[in-house]
């Protein structure tokens, strides 16, 4: 089993500042094998948001799966929007935009979906799903296939259907084909988990969908803070979503998501549920 911590929608410039140490001291307990952040780091796309984003990261553990989201390219400063959009995130965070952590058991695949010619939504291209292709080409079956982007490729119906990334029929297609398993996004500031079976009706295949709210900031939209341990085995996953708890000021498990893989179509289940063991 691999244990992954989902963070997104940190937004610093805009965070809860008395949330960051008991968020930390958990991650530090619940010992992933890989933190996976979705995406919006800061609030402004400002050197010192992108320089208290690092330092606090640097405190959690590795390795770290990290994408950029719209919120990390300036807003305000043409100039820098249009012709060096991710500038900052590549000096002060890391410079590389599509990141990938492979180990015997999982492989996780990190997407920048972030765009500067639209303010908030997000969009993958061509170049970005052949590289998905050649990334996950010979890699063992058994293998689970994860991917992260900022911007979701499937929501609940209850949600607009114009935060969903652009381009999502074409690498959904792309994925079903390379068998990708679970797509981990952020963008909304709430939380969801489901499959992808109703949106995308293909043959024979439904990925799993976890979307997480926003971990620190105070920009909520009617959801506490939280944020999602993924527990991942070949047949099975697991979705803790843990939420802060303002009376006890600390994160707490608030619900736990099966879900089981049969050939390739994922779907929730009800049963014999993971130990966490936090």
């Amino acid at each position: 089993m691999r244990t992954l911590v989902h963070l997104s929608d940190l937004h610093f410039g805009r965070v809860d500042e008395k949330l960051l140490a008991p968020l930390r001291e958990l991650v530090e307990r619940i010992a992933p094998d890989v933190v996976v952040v979705s995406g919006d780091l800061t609030q402004r796309a400002k050197s010192e948001e992108f320089e208290a984003a690092k330092a606090w990261l640097d405190t959690l553990p590795g390795p770290q799966i990290i994408v950029p989201g719209n919120h990390d390219i300036s807003l305000y400063n043409v100039f820098r929007r249009f012709l060096q959009p991710l500038t900052r995130y590549k000096r002060y965070i890391t410079d590389d935009l599509d990141p990938i952590f492979v180990d015997d058991e999982i492989a996780v695949l990190g997407v920048n979906t972030a765009r500067s010619l639209t303010f908030k939504d997000g969009r993958v291209n061509d170049e970005q799903v052949a590289m998905i292709r050649k990334q996950l080409a010979g890699l063992d079956p058994a293998i689970t296939r994860i991917i992260v982007t900022h911007h979701p490729f499937d929501l609940p119906k209850t949600e607009d259907d114009d935060d969903l990334v652009d381009r999502a029929p074409a690498a959904m297609k792309a994925f079903a084909e390379c068998g990708v398993d679970l797509l981990l996004s952020g963008h909304m500031h709430t939380s969801h988990a489901g499959n992808t079976s109703e949106r995308y009706q293909m043959s024979e295949y439904a990925a799993l969908v976890v979307q997480a709210g926003t971990a620190t900031s105070t920009r909520g939209r009617g959801e506490v803070n939280s944020f999602n341990v993924v527990r991942v085995e070949q047949q099975r996953v697991e979705v803790d979503r843990y939420g802060w708890d303002e009376v006890g000021l600390r994160f707490s498990l608030m619900k736990t998501e099966p879900f089981l893989r049969t050939g390739n179509i994922w779907s929730g289940h009800t049963e014999g549920l993971m130990a966490s063991g936090i």
